[in-house]
Formats: structure tokens, C-alpha cells, sequence
């Protein structure tokens, strides 16, 4: 039985701010860092055999944070901006609530919520997911298939794409999924990759 452990980070300045971030490189707010500290507690039954994360510094912070509450930061971990948020485009760094003043709630949440539009200049969660399921093939999935317990900091829709892709999700469905910041979402994985359970820690 593997074990795969996806956490998306804490809460950043701009989830703060309600701004749209993408690859906009923000750090965490202070919540943000008690939400990492936090999640480090509910993985202290853990042992991790190596970490993987995006190439931002809100990914990061959060995985060093937990690595640090759970004493294990000597542990491989792995960069790949294959893992970073969607990028947002036109969008990065404008209040979300004043965006759907502008273009109408339903069309931003169209932007942020399904699967194959893409928001002015930026990535569709298909986009995302055309890099970071391939990447998590290649380079996480062997880990997997021989057992070892994972854990992987990353974004919403980095994440989103994953989810969608562990769980069967339709398009539909995924347009509802929000994965909280600082929650840890364990999956047990039989030796073939396939899910056996998941719940939120």
C-alpha cells in the first residue's frame, strides 16, 4: 500500500487580498504559515520518503514548514513547475470580487471554475493539467508503484487537475471542487496506482 499525501499551501497574501495569483510569485500571509504549521501537526504519523512541490515560494514555504514541525527536512524533494498554480493571465493580480463586477460572477466563475476555458492570456485547467499529469507520471507515480508514502505541496488547480485525474472526476463535476489551503488530502494507493481510499485529514 502507497500512500500520497496532497497539500495545497497556506494561506498566501493575495488569498488574502482576494486577488487571482497564478504564477505571480507571493509569499504566505501569517494565517497562511499557522495553516502550514498546522497541517505539519496532522502528518506527524507520517514517515514521507521524499516531497515534491512547485517552483513558488508558497509551495515551498509550506512544505518547508511541515517538514520542519514534522522533523523530517532531510527528506529528497523535488522542484517542477509542472506543479505551479494555472497562470491566470490577464487576471494575475486583480481583486476577484472587482473582476466579477467587470465581466459578470457567472463568467468569472466560468474562468476559474471549468475545465477547458481559459481566462484572457492564461491557462485553462486542462492547460494545467496537460503538464502536471504527465509530470506526475513520469516523475512521482514510480514512487508510488513501489509503495512509498509521497507528499506533494502545490496550488488549487495544480492540485484540482490531479484530483480529477486519481478520482475519474467528469467535467462537471470538477467545476464544484475546491481544495482547501493548509488541508492534507490522503489517498492510499494499491501497488498499481489505483486509489483504495481518500479522505481529508
Amino acid at each position: 500500500m502507497a500512500r500520497l499525501l496532497l497539500l495545497r499551501h497556506g494561506e498566501s497574501q493575495w488569498n488574502l487580498e482576494n486577488r487571482f495569483t497564478g504564477w505571480v510569485d507571493v509569499p504566505l500571509s501569517p494565517r497562511g504559515i499557522e495553516e502550514a504549521k498546522n497541517a505539519g501537526l496532522k502528518l506527524r504519523c507520517f514517515t514521507f520518503d521524499r516531497a515534491f512541490t512547485s517552483v513558488l515560494q508558497r509551495a515551498n514555504e509550506t512544505l518547508r514548514l511541515v517538514l520542519d514541525t514534522i522533523g523530517q527536512s532531510n527528506i529528497p524533494i523535488e522542484k517542477d513547475k509542472a506543479l505551479n498554480e494555472r497562470m491566470y493571465g490577464d487576471l494575475q493580480g486583480l481583486n476577484k470580487a472587482e473582476t466579477a463586477n467587470k465581466y459578470g460572477e457567472e463568467q468569472v466563475k466560468i474562468w476559474r471554475r471549468s475545465y477547458d476555458v481559459r481566462p484572457p492570456g492564461g491557462e485553462s485547467l486542462k492547460d494545467t493539467a496537460e503538464r502536471t499529469l504527465p509530470y506526475y507520471e513520469r516523475a512521482i507515480k514510480p514512487y508510488i508503484l513501489k509503495g512509498e508514502t509521497i507528499l506533494i505541496a502545490a496550488h488549487g488547480n495544480s492540485l484540482r487537475a490531479l484530483v480529477m485525474d486519481l478520482e475519474q472526476l467528469s467535467r462537471e463535476q470538477v467545476l464544484e471542487l475546491n481544495i482547501p489551503t493548509g488541508a492534507p488530502l490522503l489517498y492510499e494507493m494499491d501497488l498499481t496506482g489505483k486509489v483504495v481510499d481518500h479522505r481529508y485529514l
